[in-house]
């Protein structure tokens, strides 16, 4: 399908960063949350940090944590990462929280494969460290501990409006995993778009007052893909909408599908990409700007139809050396802010 390419539409990248100095001397001052003085000498306030709000004609700007996988020191550097790049509301990863938090490592670090799979060894210490990550949550990681991680990150200006992660496949591990999405103030938890997660994430969200929210890549480009089919499994089931995804696969605008089903969406991701029908680079991500995924559109749709619908940087394309993930995350977000204001 031919779509109509919005990129004259768009920011002009070389204007917008020509300004985004000007800017953060003006409207983007942040607020101080902790700072120093020295009344003797009359030295203004030390500032040590920075309250973010990225929250801009109604539309909550956020980011998925994903987007600072580069960054090493876990999850304190990426919490500094959020306030550093303004974000003050996250899609946050799993994937380093329970290490934070305290809970027995996996001594086995390498990934088996069919050529060299896992030996008898390992599969016991596997099974072991398992065992002891059980106990664990039962005596430690309980809610109340996430909630001590939650008031980290509020302190800081950064809510965690989802959580994505899960404890295991099973009723009890699923049940476990939202409650501690629970305690850290989000609204559910994120997972792939598939039929075994709209019919097992499903029900128990909806038991635990939550959302299950099914994120898509390619899925929509299938032939015999039926969202329709996993929304039906339960009520609580919502949709982690990727825009970039979904417009690189099947080459369509997303914002039709945004008024299709904007009751069922909880949050997008906000990238950009070339279509699949471009004939030089297809399906690629792209620096903002430079691509033709419609993200001034998809944003305006949602100001002005006040739709509450949290919209994430997923930081995707690559990172020249010159710069850093927290630098292009804070040019994403003033992308957004300059789009909606």
């Amino acid at each position: 399908m031919e779509h109509n390419n919005p990129v004259s539409r768009k920011l002009n990248r070389r204007g917008f960063l020509s300004t985004t100095a000007v800017i953060a001397a003006g409207t983007l001052i942040p607020k101080v949350f902790s700072c120093g003085s020295n009344k003797q000498s009359g030295k203004s306030p030390r500032i040590t940090g920075f309250i973010p709000d990225s929250k801009y004609a109604g539309v909550q700007i956020g980011a998925i944590t994903y987007s600072f996988r580069s960054l090493k020191g876990g999850l304190e550097t990426t919490l500094n990462a959020c306030a550093e790049a303004g974000i003050s509301s996250v899609e946050l990863m799993g994937t380093d929280v329970e290490d934070y938090l305290g809970a027995p490592k996996n001594p086995v670090k390498r990934q088996p494969n069919a050529q060299n799979p896992l030996t008898s060894e390992e599969k016991n210490t596997i099974e072991k460290y398992k065992s002891e990550v059980k106990e664990w949550r039962k005596s430690r990681g309980t809610p109340d501990l996430y909630a001590q991680l939650r008031k980290k990150f509020n302190d800081r200006g950064v809510n965690i409006h989802i959580y994505k992660w899960l404890a295991g496949t099973s009723e009890t591990e699923i049940d476990y995993s939202f409650k501690v999405a629970k305690a850290l103030g989000a609204i559910g938890i994120t997972a792939e778009i598939n039929d075994d997660n709209a019919r097992l994430l499903g029900p128990v969200a909806e038991r635990n007052g939550m959302y299950a929210i099914l994120h898509n890549h390619y899925q929509y480009a299938e032939p015999d893909f039926d969202v329709d089919k996993l929304l039906a499994y339960s009520p609580a089931n919502m949709l982690n909408f990727d825009i970039g995804h979904y417009f690189g696969s099947t080459g369509l605008n997303p914002t039709e599908f945004i008024r299709n089903y904007h009751d069922r969406i909880a949050s997008i991701h906000l990238k950009d990409k070339t279509s699949v029908g471009n004939v030089i680079q297809k399906n690629t991500n792209q620096v903002w700007g430079q691509g033709e995924t419609p993200i001034a559109e998809v944003l305006h749709l949602i100001r002005d139809q006040k739709w509450p619908i949290y919209c994430d940087i997923e930081l995707e394309y690559p990172v020249t050396p010159w710069s850093s993930s927290v630098k292009e995350v804070k040019t994403c977000r003033e992308y957004c802010r300059q789009i909606l204001l």
